[in-house]
């Protein structure tokens, strides 16, 4: 029992020597894959390995690759760090090992999930009726939601998809804006609807859908089981689709509306952004990352659904063996797994930790950084290209070679990490502001380690 007690404490000191040494530690450095892959690449031993060695090797092993994604001045893919006791309550729910399957495998994460996801609806102004699946990430909650919508406008039509299949059904039309994120075109496929079944519609200057269009595209299309892809949070721009209008649309034509808000959404917690996302509530469906702007551990996301009969008939299943199913729809029921790992512990420690206020404040603060951000950038000639309303900048640097090699030389630099990205027909740095460790000055030693790599790399500055 004490040699268990010491390896988790040996773990757990590990972690949060780590964690405290992100503020100092380069970001991102050049790693030898090759030499990595060997460090882990050993023989299997033949002959057992005692715990302890085992996790002294694998810190060993694992240390000259880890790239600090949680740390204050990592600015890529859109990536939160996780809170302190988000992070601590993962650990728990490791420890105590949990099956989320339903209220029978573990009360306890069942019934933190249905708290957390209580105070997400109340937070993000989804209506409190909406069921809440605890997924992975946007991928995962995307398909739960078309996987809802399928399921619906196919029985609005007459046809039993869950039973019969797609051969012979009704064809189901999905529109969705030009710059949606790819997850929509996945799930497409994953849910048998296919690509082919996806009308793209044109988008405005920053890549949040026309209204217009889509009212034209709609009426255009005639009667039939439709859906439409929503975004709040262009993953480019940050911008955000007339939610009110477009959901309006969609219901007069008889649709249903999914709102893609992997980060996006939480403009809804802050009164300063709220108005970004107004009438979000009259969506159908909504998928929300976790381990982005709320600064949860990976992997968290929430698919929440207006119709819970939608979103229980196309994602439970049902066996013998599979005791203390069938009622009010919660855990399995509504996600894509079964073996599911408590999740819902961190999501409801993360929330507790912030509070309402400490979310929306969360979230003003990296809209603040990324202004400030930009100003800095633009303040030294470079171009941004987009109306930063959220956490997101996209900076040009001249050509889109040049672009590219001020990328690669910041992200060598290790002071920070930004990312590349196609905008519009532009190679473009792009820069997302959204970890809550994130402070002033390490945006502007990032701004200065911007200007320094690209100062070095040459060229005009464009005005």
């Amino acid at each position: 029992m004490d040699e268990l007690r010491h390896l988790f404490r040996r773990a757990a000191d590990h972690a949060a020597d780590y964690r405290l040494s992100l503020p100092d530690r380069p970001v991102g450095v050049p790693v030898d894959q090759a030499a990595l892959t060997e460090a882990f690449a050993s023989p299997l031993p033949d002959a057992p390995t005692p715990p302890g060695q085992v996790l002294a090797d694998l810190v060993a092993a694992a240390e000259p690759g880890l790239v600090a994604t949680a740390g204050p001045r990592y600015f890529g893919f859109v990536v939160g760090g996780a809170s302190p006791a988000a992070t601590a309550a993962d650990m728990l729910a490791v420890g105590w090992d949990q099956i989320a399957f339903n209220a029978v495998t573990s009360p306890a994460a069942v019934a933190a999930e249905t708290a957390a996801g209580g105070w997400l609806k109340d937070l993000l102004g989804i209506p409190a009726t909406a069921s809440v699946g605890f997924v992975t990430g946007a991928q995962a909650a995307n398909t739960a939601g078309l996987a809802a919508a399928r399921h619906q406008v196919l029985a609005d039509a007459g046809w039993d998809v869950e039973r019969r299949g797609l051969p012979g059904a009704p064809a189901v039309r999905v529109f969705a804006g030009a710059e949606r994120h790819a997850t929509i075109d996945r799930s497409l496929r994953l849910l048998g609807l296919g690509t082919d079944a996806l009308h793209a519609v044109p988008t405005g200057p920053q890549g949040a859908i026309d209204p217009d269009a889509l009212e034209a595209a709609l009426r255009d299309a005639g009667p039939g089981p439709t859906i439409v892809c929503l975004q709040a949070g262009n993953v480019n721009t940050g911008a955000c689709d007339d939610l009110r209008r477009a959901c309006d649309l969609v219901h007069r034509f008889g649709g249903w509306a999914h709102v893609d808000g992997a980060f996006g959404l939480w403009a809804a917690a802050s009164p300063a952004t709220r108005h970004l996302v107004d009438g979000l509530e009259n969506a159908d469906s909504w998928a929300c990352d976790g381990h982005k702007w709320l600064n949860l551990p990976y992997d968290s996301a929430f698919a929440f659904c207006a119709r819970p009969d939608a979103h229980a008939a196309a994602m439970s299943l049902a066996a013998a063996y599979l005791v203390g199913s069938g009622g009010v729809p919660a855990g399995a029921d509504l996600t894509a797994e079964s073996s599911r790992r408590a999740r819902g512990f961190a999501v409801w420690a993360g929330l507790r930790e912030l509070g309402r206020d400490g979310v929306a404040a969360l979230v003003e603060r990296c809209c603040a950084l990324a202004r400030r951000f930009a100003d800095g950038l633009a303040g030294a000639g470079f171009e941004v290209v987009n109306d930063v309303v959220l956490n997101q900048v996209l900076v040009g640097f001249g050509d889109d070679a040049r672009t590219d090699r001020v990328v690669a030389a910041a992200q060598v630099d290790g002071t920070c990490w930004v990312g590349g990205t196609t905008w519009r027909g532009r190679r473009l740095m792009r820069i997302s502001v959204s970890n809550a460790t994130t402070t002033e000055a390490d945006v502007d030693r990032s701004v200065a380690a911007i200007i320094r790599v690209a100062h070095r790399d040459g060229g005009d500055m464009v005005h």
